[in-house]
C-alpha cells in the first residue's frame, strides 16, 4: 500500500515566512492599521481571510479584507523571481519519492504564487499532487487541506505523515488523523509545535533528510 508524505510549503520547504511577515505588515500599514510584526508572524500559515480576522478582530471593516489581501499579494509578488528554497528541500522530496512515498503539497498558496514556490523547490519530478487553497472551503487549521491531499494521493490517514512549520499545520494534520512532523525553519519554537501535535521536530528539510532513518518518515 502506498504512503503519503504531505508537505506544507511556506516556511517548510521555502524560506518565505519572514517575507510574508514584512509584506503583510506593510499591507496593514498602508491601510492604516498598526499590527505588531510578532503577531503577524504567529498568524502566518493561515489563509488570507483568516489571518486578517485574527489580527484585526471581528469588529473590523470586513469590506476592506479583499483590499488588504490584494495589497499583501502585490507586495509579496515582488519576490516571486527569487524565493529561496530551504536547505535540502528538493533533495528530501526526491528521496521520499524514491523510497515509495507519494509526495503531496498542501498549501494556502495558489496561482502564480504556487508556481513561484514550486520553481524555488525545483523538484516537480518528485511531487505527485498539490492541494492548494483554491481546492477547499476552509484552510488550516481545519483538516480539509490535509484531507484533500490524502484524497489526491489515494492514501488513508493512517498511512500518511504531514510535515509543516506552524501550529496551524500541526492542528490540521492532527484533526485529519495523520502523524505530524514539525520543522523549526519557519521560526516557531519547538514547544509550540509539539503542543500542537508534532511527534518529532527537526531544524529544516536537510536535518529531516539526514535523520530520516529514525523519523516518522522512515
Amino acid at each position: 500500500m502506498e504512503r503519503a508524505a504531505v508537505f506544507d510549503v511556506d516556511g517548510t520547504l521555502v524560506d518565505t515566512n519572514h517575507l510574508h511577515v514584512t509584506t503583510w505588515w506593510e499591507a496593514f500599514r498602508q491601510a492604516g492599521h498598526r499590527v505588531p510584526m510578532h503577531a503577524v508572524h504567529r498568524a502566518v500559515g493561515l489563509a488570507s481571510g483568516d489571518l486578517v480576522a485574527r489580527l484585526l478582530g471581528e469588529d473590523r471593516d470586513k469590506e476592506r479584507d479583499a483590499e488588504l489581501s490584494a495589497g499583501h499579494k502585490a507586495l509579496y509578488g515582488q519576490y516571486f523571481d527569487r524565493l529561496p528554497a530551504l536547505p535540502g528541500a528538493g533533495e528530501l522530496l526526491r528521496r521520499l519519492a524514491a523510497d515509495g512515498w507519494r509526495v503531496v503539497l498542501a498549501t494556502s498558496a495558489g496561482g502564480p504564487e504556487l508556481g513561484a514556490l514550486r520553481r524555488a523547490i525545483d523538484a516537480d519530478d518528485a511531487i505527485g499532487a498539490t492541494a492548494s487553497a483554491d481546492d477547499v472551503d476552509a484552510g488550516k487549521p481545519a483538516p480539509e487541506p490535509v484531507e484533500h491531499a490524502l484524497e489526491l494521493a489515494g492514501v488513508p490517514a493512517e498511512r500518511a505523515v504531514l510535515v509543516g512549520d506552524t501550529v496551524w499545520d500541526m492542528r490540521a494534520g492532527s484533526r485529519a488523523g495523520v502523524r505530524c512532523v514539525g520543522v523549526l525553519c519557519g521560526g516557531l519554537p519547538r514547544a509550540d509545535l509539539e503542543e500542537a501535535g508534532a511527534e518529532a521536530v527537526y531544524a529544516d528539510p536537510a536535518d529531516l533528510l539526514a535523520s530520516l532513518r529514525g523519523s516518522p518518515l522512515a
